[in-house]
């Protein structure tokens, strides 16, 4: 999956970036964080479990 993909659906979810990292990008929901690797290809199933992570806690949507 290609790591834009990956941001997309977590933005979708309620999720926002937090901060850039040695390696890995920071995402959070508000309350919990999620570590995102900065490669443009995500494996499959990192990719599956970093949306799971995100839909069992998703962040709070702004409005604008």
């Amino acid at each position: 999956m290609k790591k834009r993909d990956l941001e997309k659906t977590l933005l979708a979810l309620g999720w926002s970036f937090l901060r850039h990292g040695g390696s890995h990008d920071t995402w959070t929901n508000g309350q919990i964080q999620n570590f995102i690797p900065r490669h443009t290809e995500i494996s499959e199933n990192l990719a599956r479990a970093i949306i799971k992570k995100a839909k069992n806690e998703p962040g709070i949507k702004e409005e604008k």
